[in-house]
């Protein structure tokens, strides 16, 4: 008789849509009031990404508890808010299972990992009906889109990023990115900060860029 197999702890896959801006230098007070009013829940926490780059892939240890697995499937075009907003929007399957710390060590964690510091702000906005302004749901368990404003310290390089992430059934993920975009930026930015797609990217893509200008 076969032994029986391990009860597996992988998360399923779980299909979002997003899209990302990141700017450099310290998140001004204006914009963080600016976001406020969105704010259902705030974190600090601690991830490290793995540094090789392998595109189309995002692999990280999310405050060194869960390996999160991010294949990116393409990007279904660019959202727009006139006058707002322009940013590019990217479909990716993303899995996560239990896991412990990587090695500790100087500098970057194990030597291949890159710890990234965030104090992130978080809103979700359901399917239907007022945004919740408080308890944001686990992922995939509800269809609707979150919202954060997060600040980043990496290297003791400061920078802040804007992002929305829709989850739920695929035919949706887009109308809800949408929909969702244009509640949030109906009231620009202070500051005149703008979020053009020469700064909308992934954390993966955005660290290899400064990997890479770096040399």
């Amino acid at each position: 008789m076969a032994a029986d197999q391990p009860e597996s702890r992988v998360t399923g896959g779980i299909r979002t849509l997003e899209v990302r801006w990141i700017l450099p230098g310290e998140l001004a007070a204006p914009v963080a009031g600016w976001f406020g009013r969105f704010t259902g829940a705030t974190e600090s926490r601690q991830d490290a990404y793995l540094l090789p780059h392998l595109p189309g892939l995002s692999v990280k240890i999310r405050d060194g508890t869960a390996l999160e697995v991010k294949v990116y499937q393409g990007s279904p075009g660019v959202l727009e808010v006139a006058g707002r907003a322009r940013g590019r929007m990217e479909s990716w399957q993303k899995w996560s299972f239990p896991c412990g710390r990587p090695g500790q060590g100087s500098g970057d964690v194990a030597g291949c990992w890159r710890p990234v510091h965030k104090r992130r702000r978080i809103g979700w906005f359901p399917s239907a009906g007022e945004p919740a302004m408080t308890g944001v749901p686990g992922p995939g368990e509800k269809t609707g889109c979150a919202v954060e404003l997060t600040e980043v310290l990496t290297r003791g390089e400061a920078w802040w990023t804007l992002a929305f992430e829709a989850a739920g059934p695929a035919d949706l993920l887009r109308s809800e990115l949408e929909a969702t975009a244009e509640l949030v930026l109906a009231q620009a930015l202070p500051g005149e900060v703008e979020l053009s797609v020469t700064d909308s990217m992934s954390y993966a893509e955005w660290l290899w860029r400064r990997i890479a200008s770096s040399g």
